[in-house]
C-alpha cells in the first residue's frame, strides 16, 4: 500500500523529506508546473521503486 506524509515547508519538514531519502523511500515535490517524484539514486531500493 501507498503511504502518503505531508511535510510542512520548513527546516522539519527538509529534515523528514531527507531522512525518507537516506530510507531508501520517495519523495514528490511541487515544480512550477507538476509534481516531481525523487529518490536517492545510489539506492537500489529507490530507484527500483521509480521504475
Amino acid at each position: 500500500m501507498i503511504e502518503t506524509e505531508i511535510l510542512a515547508p520548513d527546516t522539519t519538514g527538509l529534515a523528514q523529506a531527507a531522512a525518507h531519502l537516506r530510507a531508501g523511500r520517495l519523495v514528490a515535490f511541487p515544480t512550477e508546473t507538476v509534481y516531481g517524484l525523487g529518490g536517492d539514486a545510489r539506492s537500489d531500493m529507490a530507484v527500483a521503486r521509480i521504475y
